[in-house]
């Protein structure tokens, strides 16, 4: 746990001393996002372009990971063991890749759906059995949906399959 500790502390001062756009906290053994690096980070954190927090062992995302960080593109979450996300992150307006492989989500975040500038969404190792197939169509910038490795009942795979705005791997 201390050795966690000292390298989550280790990469944020890197952030805050290069003043680099992306905060890489993967491979961190995390249970939960550390509120004390919101502190740490809030002089840069309009800055931060890129929140990676892949490899860890969360359960779900705060809401504050969101407001944090106003200006995020891309969101890796990948290998966690998450279920849902908060509905901020339907307020995203920056937002143009997310990565959500291999969590426990059951259903599709719903919320994804509204966030304009949503580019790529990777939901592949999940156990989600529906996909809103007619609301990703309507999404103005989707261009890349990966939902392999999901129990998808026949309706939604049919759907998919269906010549769509955006690429599909299923």
């Amino acid at each position: 746990m201390a050795e966690a500790v000292a390298n989550v502390a280790r990469r944020i001062n890197a952030i805050v001393e290069e003043g680099s756009d992306t905060l890489d906290l993967s491979n961190c053994k995390l249970i939960s996002f550390p509120d004390g690096v919101f502190k740490v980070l809030m002089s840069v954190s309009d800055n931060i372009r890129v929140v990676t927090l892949a490899d860890n062992e969360l359960k779900g995302i705060s809401s504050k990971l969101f407001s944090a960080f106003p200006q995020m593109r891309e969101l890796d979450l990948r290998g966690n063991v998450i279920t849902k996300l908060p509905d901020i992150v339907g307020e995203m307006e920056h937002l143009t890749c997310i990565n959500l492989a291999n969590n426990r989500f059951s259903i599709f975040p719903d919320k994804l759906t509204e966030i304009a500038t949503l580019e790529r969404i990777n939901l592949e190792g999940n156990v989600i059995t529906e996909i809103p197939v007619e609301k990703l169509t309507d999404m103005p910038a989707l261009k890349w949906l990966n939902v392999k490795s999901n129990p998808l009942d026949s309706n939604t795979q049919s759907a998919l399959q269906s010549p769509r705005n955006f690429e599909t791997e299923c």
